[in-house]
């Protein structure tokens, strides 16, 4: 029996405590990759669960302005997937938190998906979510993430019906990644609304726990989504105020917005 994987491990471990994962994305590379690493650092002393490490690519079809602008800057800087695996390999030297590899499909099949596979898992990753491939199409990528001992997340959406929640439960394992908006990733001016009901649906049919993203940009909008979810990701409003702030404060902000959202969540 193949040993508990390290997401599977935090969540249970949270949800014993009756707390929510807070899972921060990062685009890597963006503005160089000593600054990432050194944000993701204090993101994790500052109370972050998990890591999401964003492949920079050229056409991130799922993201909003701000996600499409950091890819673009990280791409320009020198960014790649074999530089986010080095990144994931010297995290993995100095922390234990859980890391998701968010990419789209092109580079990954570029790199081979056994090839990824293998990669991602000697660099110390623990899963891969690939945000363009659906679970139709993702036989070979899910048999190579079963054969190294990743996780596979996948994506659902409001519009999401029992079959297609049926469809990725049968390929998912760590948790489900629900889209709490139909559209693009970004910062909203308020917590997403009437999803509560869907997101319990995908837990009772998947049996894994659900994470929400898109759109939560505050501690306030953290903590509602927090009510329900299993897992709560912020990734647009980081890396705007990471940008904002300019390399030299980057790590600082991290630190200072993850650890706003974790106060707002264990005072849930």
């Amino acid at each position: 029996m193949a040993a508990q994987s390290r997401i599977a491990e935090v969540l249970e471990k949270l949800s014993g405590e009756g707390r929510r994962a807070l899972v921060p994305f990062f685009s890597v590379g963006d503005p160089d990759m000593v600054t990432t690493r050194e944000a993701v650092l204090a993101a994790i002393d500052a109370g972050a669960d998990m890591i999401e490490l964003g492949v920079p690519f050229s056409d991130p079809i799922a993201d909003g302005p701000v996600i499409q602008a950091s890819s673009q800057r990280a791409l320009a800087a020198g960014s790649s997937l074999p530089a986010v695996l080095e990144l994931t390999s010297d995290l993995r030297a100095r922390t234990e938190v859980p890391i998701v590899l968010f990419g789209y499909y092109n580079p990954f099949f570029r790199h081979g998906d056994d090839v990824l596979a293998r990669d991602a898992k000697s660099a110390g990753a623990d899963a891969l979510l690939c945000v363009d491939l659906p679970p139709e199409e993702a036989a070979s990528l899910v048999s190579a993430c079963r054969s190294h001992d990743l996780d596979r997340i996948f994506l659902l959406a409001p519009t999401s019906d029992d079959a297609r929640i049926t469809a990725v439960s049968e390929v998912a394992s760590g948790f489900v990644y629900f889209v709490a908006v139909t559209g693009v990733t970004g910062g909203r001016s308020s917590a997403p609304t009437g999803i509560e009901a869907k997101v319990n649906r995908v837990r009772e049919i998947s049996g894994l726990p659900v994470g929400v993203g898109f759109g939560i940009s505050s501690g306030e909008q953290a903590r509602a989504v927090g009510s329900y979810a299993d897992v709560v990701i912020v990734g647009s409003a980081l890396v705007s105020r990471m940008h904002e702030a300019g390399a030299s404060a980057a790590a600082g902000v991290a630190s200072s917005f993850i650890g706003e959202l974790r106060a707002a969540l264990d005072g849930a």
